[in-house]
């Protein structure tokens, strides 16, 4: 990943994360509807993998066109193609198909974003190291002081002792990326940021397990041998770049 970001130019680093999408959507969609509807999910990976060249392109009206072709074309298909024997299933399905559209396409291409801006590539490192410290600081702290549960419905493992350390985590971080790479982020804009990526990390984590949980799995996939998914790699960098793109875009200009 990291020579990809150092040496890859935007055309090719877009081409690579469209296919990491393509594969994170195919994982998301099997993770709730399993061998069921493989037309649909196939179907919705395709589409929504292509919303990233209008991202690319700068292009937001093309992006919305289509984004709403896609969840117009997947409607159809549903409507015209129900779920054999069960009309009740039509809608969740159509709930999941939608909501992949929106959860990676929408969220993991602000990275596509985010690698055209000026600082592009020092952003995505610093929005890296703060997710990484995040949940480094974490769980060493969760581990060695953690007595409150933060959320344990979803998460019963994350304690709020351990929320308090990945925030912490995400602000040295930030502050560090500050005094080596990225001198033009004050140290007040570099804490708020790391305090926002940090919230925004965790957060991540917790959609995510909320996900696994309504599905009944332990992991997301099994792409990457013993870690998992695609997205649970993904989970806590997926809100965490639409944060560093906005601020860098809007509060402190890129």
């Amino acid at each position: 990943m990291v020579l990809v970001i150092l040496f890859a130019g935007p055309v090719l680093f877009s081409l690579l994360i469209a296919v990491v999408l393509f594969l994170a959507l195919l994982e998301f969609y099997r993770m709730g509807l399993a061998e069921q509807h493989r037309a649909e999910q196939w179907l919705s990976a395709a589409v929504g993998t292509i919303l990233l060249g209008a991202l690319y392109q700068q292009r937001f009206d093309l992006f919305l066109l289509l984004l709403t072709s896609s969840l117009l074309m997947i409607f159809l298909k549903v409507l015209f193609s129900p779920p054999a024997g069960d009309l009740k299933q039509a809608a969740p399905l159509l709930g999941w198909l939608a909501l992949g559209l929106l959860y990676l396409p929408l969220l993991l291409g602000h990275l596509v974003l985010l690698r055209l801006l000026p600082a592009g590539k020092e952003l995505i490192f610093l929005t890296l190291l703060a997710v990484m410290c995040c949940d480094t600081f974490a769980y060493f702290v969760g581990v060695k002081f953690g007595r409150r549960k933060l959320y344990p419905t979803v998460s019963p493992n994350k304690s709020c002792e351990g929320g308090i350390g990945g925030l912490l985590g995400a602000v040295t971080a930030v502050l560090l990326a500050k005094l080596i790479f990225l001198e033009q982020i004050g140290f007040t804009e570099a804490i708020l940021l790391g305090l926002l990526l940090g919230c925004a990390g965790q957060i991540g984590d917790l959609f995510e397990s909320l996900l696994k949980r309504a599905c009944g799995v332990k992991d997301s996939g099994s792409i990457i041998p013993g870690h998992g998914g695609l997205l649970d790699r993904l989970d806590s960098l997926l809100f965490a770049f639409p944060v560093t793109y906005y601020t860098a875009r809007y509060w402190f200009g890129g």
